[in-house]
């Protein structure tokens, strides 16, 4: 094999070619035996580690670095012990500092540093054999002692948990990448088309995607739906209305607004529904879909990401709109601001929402013990007053469990709705009250609960209560504490006027307004 060459300093510093001698002529066969293995690789273009020759084989190449610069790469491999990312890092040394060569023949091993696993030349052959091939199987073991292999199988060990570990990080991050294309593939198949400017409709649908993201995020975990399917009033009432009044879902269209985990959507796709569209713009939806695939449903059911104001259905008209939007109070988070805009865009003639009829109702609480705790405890404070304190807790609804046994008055419905028929106007209003006491005590609270019925055009007709006497909903109950407790008799009816009304800062939450024994407190709800 003769091959051209370029040698700066060889030829009296000037560059010239000249010819290569064939190595198998100044080789033994020994020699050529031990790089046999390597003609495979033969017709590449490999530049020597130590000087500029360009040889046409690694084979020629590791024989060059031995006879002409005395040396042995397998050599270095075997003292060295290195694995196969230290003879890459080796081997990428040596090009970029040639002038340390005799510290690599005295021993030292200074290319430890990772930098050196970047190739000096690009695609380079000498970086692309096999470490086995090249130096023998035995290349960690030969003429070492018994813990001097034990080291070696432990560092071969590591290498490989180490490679193993970069491969699973990689694998890590390729599935979270995966998973994002997967979100937006569906956000975009799935909104393609579907931008609505939004009608005057009231505050809820002016509000801006930014304004409105807290709202939706807090439905994006699971856990608020766990404790929403796994109340037993709530998800049951639904079913049963559903299941019971097949009749009246048979081969209907049907609208889920907010659909969440699909739960409802689903339900009316067993009862027959012809058609099922599910909108809902938490990240919860795209559970929905796979919940919905799991269950064979997805001919029927239709899922949407997005809010109901801000989107185009695939029909013009539904027949149905099923909903569960009821917040604390009922009207809390304003969800029924959607429902009535669904049930004013989509809703065909003779078409129905349900549930159909809710109602509000308030009584009075004698508790002085919760008073005393949460009021009262304000007025000595480990013997110092911190009676401010009260201005900053009263005005806080709480949202709790109420003890039956606590109501001093029978309930007063302050406000119904009919959800086929309500405006916007009827969800922010003013009524007058009086409770009926039943207990000579003093009242610490008003209590505030809803009503739910699925009523109309429908044979069987199911209702259910948020009220402190009923089965505990994950509603509970709204308690607004009273600054001062008020004395009242059984029999004696006291009297009140409520005002109910967006908080304009927050159009999901709510104000509530008390004029109460010519006492006048706001509650917020948030």
């Amino acid at each position: 094999v003769m091959k051209a060459c370029l040698c700066p300093t060889d030829h009296d510093g000037a560059a010239e070619d000249c010819e290569v001698p064939d190595l198998s002529d100044t080789e033994d066969d020994d020699d050529e035996e031990q790089w046999q293995w390597m003609d495979e690789n033969a017709d590449v273009a490999v530049t020597c580690l130590f000087c500029d020759r360009l040889m046409n084989s690694v084979a020629v190449t590791l024989q060059h670095c031995q006879a002409n610069h005395g040396v042995s790469i397998p050599d270095l491999v075997k003292r060295h012990r290195l694995g196969d990312y230290g003879y890459i890092k080796m081997i990428n040394y040596i090009r970029s500092v040639v002038n340390s060569l005799k510290h690599i023949l005295d021993g030292a091993c200074p290319w430890e540093n990772d930098d050196y696993m970047k190739p000096v030349l690009p695609d380079d052959p000498l970086l692309q054999i096999d470490l086995e091939e090249l130096c023998g199987p035995e290349v960690m073991v030969v003429g070492k002692s018994d813990g001097e292999q034990l080291t070696d199988l432990l560092v071969r060990s590591q290498q490989a948990e180490e490679r193993a570990l970069r491969s699973e990080e990689a694998l890590a991050m390729a599935m979270q990448d995966l998973h994002k294309l997967k979100l937006l593939a569906q956000d975009l198949v799935l909104n393609a088309d579907t931008t609505r400017v939004s009608s005057a409709a009231g505050p809820i649908a002016e509000l801006r995607e930014d304004e409105d993201e807290a709202y939706f995020s807090s439905y994006g975990h699971y856990s608020i739906h766990e404790e929403m399917l796994k109340d037993k009033v709530r998800t049951e009432s639904y079913r049963d209305f559903i299941y019971l009044n097949q009749d009246v879902f048979k081969d209907k269209v049907v609208l889920d607004v907010g659909c969440g985990t699909g739960i409802l959507s689903m339900f009316a796709a067993r009862a027959g529904a012809r058609k099922v569209i599910g909108v809902d713009q938490s990240e919860i939806v795209y559970q929905a879909m796979d919940i919905v695939r799991l269950n064979n449903l997805e001919d029927t059911i239709t899922l949407i990401k997005g809010r109901i104001e801000e989107v185009n259905l695939p029909v013009d008209k539904v027949d149905i709109i099923i909903s569960e939007w009821m917040g604390y109070f009922l009207l809390f988070e304003s969800m029924l601001d959607s429902v009535i805009y669904s049930r004013d865009m989509y809703l065909a003639e003779g078409g129905s929402v349900y549930p159909d009829r809710c109602n509000i109702s308030l009584a009075a609480v004698g508790d002085a013990q919760k008073h005393q705790d949460r009021i009262a405890f304000w007025d000595d404070v480990y013997g110092f007053k911190m009676t401010c304190m009260k201005k900053a807790v009263v005005p806080e609804a709480v949202v709790e469990v109420l003890k039956p046994e606590t109501l001093i008055s029978e309930p007063s419905v302050i406000q119904t709705i009919d959800c086929n028929t309500a405006r916007l106007s009827d969800l922010e209003f003013t009524a007058d009250f009086s409770l009926k006491i039943t207990q000579s005590t003093q009242c610490t609270a008003i209590v505030g609960y809803f009503d739910i019925s699925f009523d109309g055009g429908c044979g069987n007709k199911v209702v259910f209560s948020t009220g402190p006497r009923c089965t505990k909903t994950h509603w509970k109950q709204t308690v607004f504490l009273l600054e001062e407790p008020v004395a009242v008799q059984s029999g004696q009816d006291l009297p009140g006027r409520v005002t109910v009304r967006k908080n304009r800062k927050d159009p999901r939450s709510l104000l509530v307004t008390f004029d109460l024994a010519e006492r006048k407190l706001t509650y917020s709800l948030q």
